[in-house]
């Protein structure tokens, strides 16, 4: 039996957060957790320390993406989040060119952390760019 493996070669990232959907990015980056150790040096054992684990730490998450019409979306929730900011959990999914899925992923508690907007530069051909950063308390699986 022969398997072949499909690799994600152009991928989006749709972002909902708390039922709003605020459309695809282009880049995600900062999905990943860290561990904190404390070493404990036992008396009398010269030869290791034992790593014990502590908290987890969550990176914060940055999207990024060409400005487009959902860029009104980022506004409008910004928006909301400036009367009163409350964690909100959401889930962000990868998905192909045909927008079938790859994997998503379950954020839990997230909160915005910047939101920068596009600079218009007209000697400059670059694509206008946003980028949105979220803080949250943890990632599951979806």
């Amino acid at each position: 039996m022969t398997t072949t493996n499909i690799f994600a070669t152009s991928v989006f990232f749709k972002l909902v957060i708390g039922g709003n959907d605020l459309g695809a990015f282009h880049t995600c980056s900062g999905l990943g957790a860290e561990v904190e150790l404390e070493q404990y040096a036992e008396g009398g054992n010269n030869g290791f320390a034992w790593q014990l684990p502590g908290r987890i730490t969550w990176t914060n998450i940055t999207l990024t993406r060409p400005v487009t019409a959902d860029t009104s979306k980022i506004a409008r929730w910004l928006n909301e989040i400036i009367q009163r900011v409350e964690p909100k959990d959401g889930e962000i999914v990868a998905l192909r060119p045909d927008l079938g899925r790859i994997i998503g992923w379950q954020v839990q508690g997230i909160v915005p952390v910047r939101w920068q907007g596009p600079s218009f530069d007209p000697a400059n051909s670059e694509a206008a760019v946003e980028t949105l950063e979220i803080a949250h308390a943890g990632l599951l699986p979806s």
